[in-house]
């Protein structure tokens, strides 16, 4: 501490890029600090710190003893009180977890002891250095929050220790949907609605989830015990129901369980098969060498589909992409609203195939392939449908949403396929084959890199900038957070890295994505672990990649 003050005294007064001299790692008494990056003025992002406190000191060593999960939701709960602790103070920032438990790096655990890892606002006067503001929050402010977020006794272990089971309990339900055969599953008592469309806390007074018996499932979990709730069967399940009656929040709130929820989130018992990927229309999006046939082919002018390239894709196009493309990164459950779709990728009805023939429409009609997908390529899809029935036809589960209530219709359903059946003439073939995996030029993102002085930065959960490239993301509902987005880019970085082709993305992503992920990384407090579904769905949108 005292080679910090010393440093501190000697540019008092200076101009601000001064700071720079700061760099580099201080010993305090009971903890080490590391100034890794300065910003190099007032109005530039906060610089980049950590602080390290062995296990000795903390009375918190059983937490190494602990699970996986256990830890992850202990660091995130350590985050939270850092957080809490320091709200009043402006010039300090932590990655603050909002609703999601996720893998984040904004606190570290390894055998040695506690690592935080956060951003500081250096103080100054304009551009000049003030060197008693700077040594008051350095050496006092910030020792007293470290201190406290990171010891037993100022913790409250009973809150960690519930906060902690909770995530326990997710983890284990979400490990039982296979045995039980089901896409996801909703606890009784779960509530779905959220605040607002910006806000993602629950809705005061909202009506609590109850399962219909017919669907009723009952799990067991380590520190509930039993649970019961709602399975979402695999195969093909309908919600239907009236407007507002809460169609989507139901989807919603399954897209969004792919990861687990703090305590009072509504959804802490509410889980979905972590390779679920939710997709939609995205007109203008750029689609790279995807194989469309199965849904888009016999275009005019003779285009082909097998290998479709485009910077501007429709609305059918750009939604054919992102079912063949999420398939190719692993997912085995697709989730659908008919609001957010392209109402010709979704269904062709009889009377608009009486009137436009099939030589001259190029689009097979997901209605017509759904089955295949089940059937032939094992994938689940849960779809949202208000003003088509012919899904009915193919549907393994039908839910009526009401008053936000579910409703187990699938028997009413089958009847009503007998007394109104269809008379549309069924598109496209009885095969299905999986899409084929596309290589990917690490090359093209090393220049892009290079071309963009390696810059990657995130706005919000909108865009990443990947070198010189921002990337366009407001469709991809599944981000649960910015950081995510940061370790996507730096994945990437990883990747490009190599030379020639990587001949199976998905996979040299899951290998990165192990338990140590964050270990090939840099010493950021601001990466979040994303699924490989979001790290190549980011990717495809790139305009400049390059896929084979």
């Amino acid at each position: 501490m005292q080679l910090l003050e010393a440093k501190l005294h000697k540019i008092d007064r200076h101009n601000y890029r001064s700071y720079s001299s700061l760099r580099g790692e201080y010993h305090f008494v009971d903890f080490d600090f590391f100034i890794d990056t300065v910003q190099n003025d007032p109005f530039a992002p906060a610089s980049r710190v950590r602080a390290r406190r062995s296990w000795s000191l903390t009375d918190l060593a059983w937490l190494k003893e602990q699970s996986h999960d256990y830890q992850r939701a202990a660091r995130d709960f350590l985050a939270r009180q850092f957080a809490y602790l320091a709200q009043q103070y402006n010039a300090i920032q932590i990655d603050k977890p909002d609703q999601t438990v996720l893998d984040r790096t904004s606190v570290v655990f390894d055998e040695d002891g506690i690592e935080l890892r956060f951003r500081v606002d250096l103080p100054s006067d304009g551009r000049t250095i003030i060197a008693k503001k700077t040594l008051n929050l350095l050496t006092y402010t910030l020792p007293t929050i470290i201190r406290r977020a990171t010891i037993a006794r100022e913790l409250p272990l009973d809150e960690l220790r519930r906060h902690c089971e909770v995530i326990e309990d997710q983890v284990a339900l979400r490990g039982q949907l296979a045995d039980h055969d089901l896409m996801a599953f909703v606890a009784d008592g779960s509530i779905l609605p959220r605040l607002s469309g910006n806000c993602d806390r629950p809705l005061d007074d909202a009506i609590p989830f109850l399962s219909p018996d017919s669907l009723a499932v009952e799990l067991t979990v380590p520190h509930r015990g039993l649970v019961r709730g709602m399975g979402i069967p695999k195969g093909i399940t309908v919600i239907v129901g009236g407007g507002f009656h809460g169609k989507s929040t139901l989807l919603n709130a399954v897209e969004n369980s792919v990861y687990d929820h703090v305590i009072g989130d509504g959804r802490e018992y509410i889980v979905t098969d972590l390779f679920a990927a939710k997709i939609r229309a995205e007109d203008g999006r750029c689609v790279h060498n995807v194989d469309l046939s199965p849904y888009i082919s016999n275009l005019p002018m003779g285009k082909d589909t097998t290998a479709f390239s485009t910077q501007d894709a429709s609305g059918s196009t750009s939604q054919a992409a992102w079912l063949q493309e999420s398939l190719e990164a692993g997912a085995t459950a697709l989730l659908i609203d008919e609001d957010t779709s392209a109402s010709n990728f979704m269904i062709r009805d009889e009377r608009m195939q009486a009137l436009i023939s099939k030589s001259d429409e190029p689009i097979t009609p997901l209605v017509d392939r759904v089955a295949l997908l089940r059937d032939q390529l094992n994938v689940s899809v849960m779809l949202i449908m208000g003003g088509s029935g012919d899904y009915l036809d193919v549907a393994d589960t039908v839910i009526q949403m009401q008053d936000y209530q579910a409703v187990n219709v699938t028997d009413k359903a089958k009847e009503v396929v007998k007394s109104h059946p269809t008379h549309r003439a069924p598109e496209g073939t009885d095969i299905l084959a999986a899409p084929r995996v596309r290589p990917i030029n690490r090359l093209a993102l090393k220049t892009l890199l290079e071309e963009g002085k390696f810059r990657v930065q995130v706005k919000d959960k909108q865009a990443l900038r990947f070198g010189r490239e921002w990337i366009n993301l407001q469709a991809l509902e599944q981000v649960a957070d910015a950081s995510q987005l940061h370790t996507i880019g730096w994945l990437w970085f990883q990747l490009a890295q190599g030379k020639g082709w990587e001949k199976c993305p998905s996979q040299a992503f899951d290998k990165m994505l192990d338990d140590n992920w964050f270990r090939s990384l840099p010493n950021y407090g601001d990466l979040a672990k994303p699924r490989v579904l979001e790290v190549m769905a980011v990717l495809n949108r790139m305009r400049k990649s390059e896929f084979k």
